[in-house]
């Protein structure tokens, strides 16, 4: 069995131990990590290891079984439990190893289970009278207290009291638990009666010296203690200073500044053991490294700025010259006064990263925020310091995070954030973005006011619904509309390709893809209004190049538009065309989505039934109001002692029934889809339009028009219907957009009948037939060519 040498360690058969080995060479730590068992082995007297003989060790040690190995920077720490007393014999030493016979040794239990816990109740009694007179000896008493066996507590005892290493050995040697037991009881009264010696004698000198000498004994030991405290706990001596000197150095406000000395006085008292001693350091730690300082005034650099927001920006140029506005007039006043910027837009059109290039321009530091999903106030404000784990809130947390008083801070999706049990975190938000009082925000964990007029927050959405309207108050919504398939065509040229390349770890020398491949990925790739899903597809196909260099030593991939089905798969979006044929009864309609704009075909059929009305595709409720306010318009336009309604049902559908679907804008394309089912008259199928629609035949203004007609361009569309109060948002679409399109601005339903079904409403917009039947739809005749031009009131 291999042998470790141990030296003046009291060592006894059931009891766990922990040693710290001087093992010389590695390649002795090894073999012991491979064994299971060894033999603790006591030596006679200290030596090094290349030194040992076999003479030098004593005869008896323990069996022990390994549990642990680890290497800590006192050296190797050995756990092991020890189970048998062993006799060795034939030991035998090399450079890397000692090994030895071995023969279990059966201890001779003497005492009965009642005398053994009368003497384990005396020595523990004898250890509790002279604990007092040994630092740190109350707290050695406990733990002997809890000692049930005699072994252990021998063991446990042999390391606080002085005793020789033979006569820790002789605990060992000896096979007979009570005699075991005598000499530890006798070595504790030898100890006992030493103290109490010292204490008579102190005693007795003390009685004859005056009330002086004690004062000045007194404050010597005391200063001798501190001291000993100090060289206990230097980092707590240092820390105090370290606290001290950086509050002096921090130029907080004159109360903030009383406030943290007061905590670092109560700071100073705590002992390193105290239950506070923690929270008070990682509070003075938090404040302290706090910039409190303002910053020297930069003067901003207009041009630069431009060229900052144009390197890393295509487009956007109506966003980035109220940027530039905003940054000027923040450059001349000198402070952050005025409404804070909120970017809103669908995911990937380039929000937060338009924030981090403000911080660009502006020379800052930058720190994101993401608040998407925050329920509680305490994220926002902070947690009081009463509370365990208290932790400052994300704003204070990110200034900290930046080093200075003026980041540029990024609130992103400002519009995820949701009220829970634990307080309304937008709430929290007003002061933090209203310049007029930010200046003396308070974090519920600092319990100081914090200067936030210096920093300037940009904050992100996708959507303005779900914003509560105080806080969409406090900010000046900047709208960054989807891309047109040109400006994506040259952000990934210029952009996304050789970012996308960076990462894959290629170059231009070896990796070239087609204009005609980007045009394809961005038309059947990607379904969006940003570009993010163009850059994951760019990625992929980086990515599958490196393959290809690294399998088959390839020089030069070159991806043509016929090599995307291989790499790329098919193709992994589908728009909605427009229709081949206008069809009575279907109108096309435009819906704005978070990932950008779609075109939406309202469908209607009638049947016999009883007047009932029938709407199918998961739409919402003010899209189901929609199809009902139009119902009733067309009853009230065409009913008549012919058709009257009664004995037929109306059934409206939007396709796509998986989507659930809501709004108001469907509001015309559903009147005209029901007027074309009348009639019989098919709406073009290059026409398409968008508005809300009132009950006395008003087109009321909608919101996502960029979009929207993005989506109309894209579907092959030529002839957009728009409200007319949407006339001002026309100058947020691309001019590329606006070139492709008729748009037409309407009024009334008289109007959007006149250009979707060519179709003119007569005064008191009642039209009478002089047909029998009106259309295929309600009867079988059909209207002939120049029906329209027999209408009459």
């Amino acid at each position: 069995m291999m042998i470790i040498p141990i030296f003046d360690t009291v060592i006894l058969p059931n009891v766990q131990y922990h040693l710290i080995l001087n093992i010389p060479g590695r390649q002795e730590k090894e073999i012991l990590k491979d064994k299971e068992t060894i033999i603790l082995q006591p030596l006679k007297q200290p030596i090094e290891r290349a030194e040992i003989k076999s003479e030098d060790f004593y005869k008896t040690g323990v069996l022990a079984d390994i549990q642990e190995i680890q290497e800590t920077s006192d050296g190797t720490v050995l756990s092991v439990y020890a189970k048998n007393k062993v006799f060795t014999t034939n030991l035998s030493i090399t450079d890397t190893y000692i090994d030895a016979d071995y023969q279990i040794v059966q201890e001779k239990m003497d005492v009965t289970p009642e005398g053994e816990k009368e003497l384990l109740a005396f020595i523990k009694n004898a250890v509790d009278e002279i604990a007092s007179h040994f630092q740190g000896g109350e707290i050695a008493a406990k733990f002997l207290k809890k000692l049930n066996t005699l072994n252990e507590l021998v063991s446990a005892l042999g390391q606080y009291i002085g005793m020789e290493p033979q006569e820790k050995y002789a605990l060992l040697a000896t096979n007979s638990y009570k005699e075991r037991g005598e000499l530890i009881s006798d070595n504790i009264l030898k100890i006992k009666g030493t103290i109490e010696l010292k204490a008579s004698l102190s005693k007795k000198y003390n009685d004859t010296q005056g009330d002086a000498y004690k004062e000045a004994a007194i404050h010597k030991q005391i200063d001798l203690l501190q001291k000993e405290l100090n060289d206990l706990n230097p980092e707590a001596n240092s820390d105090e200073a370290k606290f001290e000197q950086k509050i002096e150095k921090a130029g907080m406000p004159k109360d903030v500044k009383k406030e943290i000395t007061r905590v670092l006085n109560r700071f100073k008292q705590e002992s390193p053991n105290g239950h506070e001693y923690n929270s008070l350091f990682d509070y003075l730690d938090f404040v302290t490294s706090l910039q409190w300082k303002n910053a020297k005034p930069m003067k901003l650099d207009i041009s630069k700025a431009n060229d900052v927001l144009n390197q890393q920006h295509y487009g956007l140029d109506k966003v980035k010259e109220r940027i530039l506005q905003h940054l000027a007039v923040m450059s001349l006043k000198g402070n952050q006064t005025g409404s804070i910027l909120l970017l809103v837009g669908a995911p990937g059109t380039g929000k937060t990263s338009m924030g981090k290039s403000i911080a660009d321009a502006l020379d800052r530091k930058y720190v994101r925020i993401s608040l998407g999903g925050i329920r509680d106030e305490a994220e926002i404000r902070g947690h009081r310091r009463t509370y365990v784990g208290a932790m400052p809130g994300r704003i204070i947390d990110g200034i900290k995070r930046s080093g200075v008083k003026n980041p540029v801070i990024v609130l992103d999706e400002i519009d995820k954030l949701s009220s829970g049990h634990n307080g309304d975190p937008a709430s929290a938000l007003l002061e933090v973005l209203d310049p007029e009082q930010n200046s003396t925000f308070t974090d519920h964990y600092m319990n100081v006011p914090y200067d936030l007029s210096n920093v300037l927050f940009i904050c992100t959405a996708n959507s303005l619904d779900t914003i509560p309207r105080p806080l969409l108050d406090r900010t000046e919504v900047l709208s960054l509309s989807g891309y047109t398939p040109t400006e994506k065509f040259h952000i990934a040229k210029e952009y996304l390709v050789q970012r996308a390349m960076k990462d894959a770890g290629i170059s231009n020398k070896n990796f070239i893809i087609t204009d005609q491949a980007i045009r394809k990925i961005i038309s059947d790739y990607t379904m969006e209004a940003g570009v993010r899903g163009l850059k994951k597809q760019l990625d992929t196909l980086c990515r599958k190049a490196a393959v290809k260099i690294i399998d088959e030593d390839s020089k030069e991939i070159i991806v043509a538009e016929s090599d995307l089905i291989t790499m790329l798969g098919k193709k992994a979006s589908s728009h909605d065309r427009k229709l081949q044929n206008g069809i009575p009864g279907v109108a096309t309609g435009l819906a704005w989505t978070q990932v950008g704009g779609e075109i939406l075909f309202i469908e209607t059929t009638v049947m016999n039934g009883s007047g009932q009305i029938h709407i199918t595709g998961q739409l919402g409720d003010v899209m189901k109001e929609s199809a009902s306010i139009s119902t009733s318009l067309v009853k009230s336009i065409f009913f008549n002692e012919k058709l009257n309604f009664k004995d037929k049902d109306i059934h409206i559908h939007v396709p796509s029934g998986a989507v659930p679907k809501d709004g108001p804008s469907a509001g015309i394309t559903l009147f005209t889809a029901l007027v074309s089912l009348v009639t019989g008259i098919p709406v073009d199928n290059e026409t398409a339009m968008t508005g809300e629609i009132s009950l006395r035949g008003q087109v009321l203004p909608i919101g996502g028009l960029p979009e929207k007609l993005m989506a109309a361009e894209r579907a092959g569309i030529k002839k957009v219907l728009i409200p007319l109060e949407n006339k001002d948002d026309l100058i947020e679409v691309p001019e590329e957009i606006k070139n492709k399109l008729d748009i037409i601005l309407v009024d009334t339903i008289d109007e959007v009948i006149d250009h979707a079904l060519n179709i003119k409403l007569l005064p008191k917009s009642k039209v009478l037939f002089e047909y029998d039947y009106l259309n295929a739809a309600f009867s079988m005749p059909i209207l002939p060519d120049n029906a329209i031009s027999t209408f009459r009131a």
